[in-house]
């Protein structure tokens, strides 16, 4: 996995979408998310944001989502 391929800026924000971060780590992206919800006291206040409907269409826009059969629902995203 090239990883630099993975960051994005949003928000002025270096960030990850968690399903590459759930591939990064070899994880399913639900487990990912769930062990974040439960430990949410471990990371900082701005580890983790949702998209807006506007921001996910933008980003789905560059990850060419329609031959990439990936989600097409807004995602969480991780600041690195």
């Amino acid at each position: 996995m090239d990883i630099q391929s993975k960051i994005y800026e949003i928000r002025g924000y270096k960030v990850m979408p968690d399903f590459d971060l759930a591939e990064l780590y070899q994880v399913e992206t639900r487990v990912l998310n769930q062990s974040v919800k439960r430990n949410m006291k471990r990371f900082p206040d701005d580890f983790m944001f949702q998209l807006t409907a506007d921001e996910w269409e933008i980003l789905k826009s560059q990850f060419v989502i329609s031959s990439w059969g990936g989600s097409r629902k807004l995602q969480s995203f991780r600041s690195l």
